[in-house]
């Protein structure tokens, strides 16, 4: 079967893929099921199975309150709601919602396994093949975030420990760890954050790869300029982006102080080793443990982009703008200096204005 023509296809429905879709409908594309023959069209596709994006999958603890930095879709405010109310509750609805009042018809749920240049023509098509058929975009606007990629550091002996392994990614809540000894892994927000909500009913032990600088500076404007200018600088010479950590250092959020005041917050080396009941710690020393969390972070969901052959040796896509230096007909939006909910919303829109303006590539 031929792949079905569409203008642009919009990988995944979270935050940046909301904001493009919104404005690809503004400046007049249409979405491909409602479309005539002499529209410009979209299609959105989402491998969820309900919108929401990663927020779906967020732990039940996560409340409004907690959740760090929230930024509404364009064109629709996030609709006020009780602080104390789950994150994965609020957060899915409000997407919904959106989706609903603007028409924009994300097919779900679709897999999208590969994107390949149909020809040699670098004014042609790119196919986009999925579970559910293929498409061939004269454009790409690949927003798939990282929820789907969660990062496992290897050690020796990992394969060896009797208790309970896991990734933040797959955390639920503290009570399943009630009574044990839990080794949280990292220096993230989430690290932090499941540290404090753990250490209520656990005994933990927090372990990181660095000792953390605690940054008592308000992450101010131009902080984030400096930031973002960074990240930019990274993804545009192709060097995988980072962690939110190496660009923002460690910022003090209530839970943080929170732990600290309960003498929770106590860093300590990451160990050398694990065995069956347990962590060796560098010195030589053992701390036992039930349970091991991996708060590790995530990398970008982009192994569907492999046959464009885009990755340079260093583990990142060359990308200025949001937009792919070596293919310009994709745009990876929500990557790198985009991660955040309000670069994924700029993103969106710059992207789809460099479409816009490239008028050989639409008429091609």
């Amino acid at each position: 079967m031929e792949p079905a023509p569409v203008d642009v296809i919009v990988v995944g429905a979270g935050q940046a893929g909301l904001s493009a879709a919104y404005h690809l409908q503004r400046r007049g594309f249409v979405a491909l099921a409602r479309a005539t023959g002499a529209d410009q069209t979209f299609v959105v596709v989402d491998a969820n199975p309900g919108p929401g994006g990663a927020w779906q999958h967020r732990w039940a603890s996560l409340r409004m309150a907690t959740v760090n930095g929230i930024h509404e879709l364009p064109g629709f405010a996030v609709p006020p709601a009780d602080p104390r109310a789950a994150s994965r509750d609020i957060l899915p609805a409000y997407f919904d919602e959106y989706e609903e009042r603007f028409g924009l018809d994300v097919l779900r749920p679709v897999q999208v396994k590969a994107v390949r240049r149909a020809d040699d023509d670098p004014h042609g098509r790119l196919r986009v093949e999925t579970d559910r058929g293929a498409w061939a975009a004269r454009f790409v606007i690949n927003a798939t975030g990282t929820w789907t990629r969660p990062f496992w550091p290897r050690y020796p002996g990992q394969e060896r420990f009797l208790g309970r392994q896991l990734h933040v990614g797959d955390y639920v809540s503290a009570e399943e760890f009630r009574g044990k000894r839990v080794v949280v892994v990292g220096a993230g927000v989430s690290a932090v954050q499941l540290l404090d909500e753990i250490s209520h009913v656990a005994d933990t032990l927090w372990v990181t790869r660095r000792e953390p600088e605690w940054v008592e500076e308000d992450f101010d404007i131009p902080a984030r300029v400096a930031a973002i200018a960074g990240v930019e600088d990274r993804v545009r010479r192709g060097l995988a982006p980072g962690s939110v950590i190496s660009v923002t250092g460690m910022r003090w959020t209530p839970w943080a102080r929170a732990a600290e005041a309960r003498c929770v917050l106590v860093r300590h080396p990451m160990f050398a080793s694990i065995e069956e009941d347990g962590v060796r710690m560098p010195d030589g020393t053992f701390e036992r443990a039930d349970v091991i969390l991996w708060a590790t972070g995530f990398r970008p969901a982009l192994d569907h982009l492999a046959p464009l052959r885009l990755r340079t040796p260093e583990g990142g896509f060359r990308v200025e703008n949001g937009r792919s230096i070596d293919e310009p007909r994709l745009f990876l939006i929500g990557y790198g200096p985009s991660q955040s909910t309000v670069g994924a919303n700029r993103a969106g829109r710059d992207a789809v204005r460099a479409i816009v303006a490239d008028p050989v590539a639409l008429a091609a």
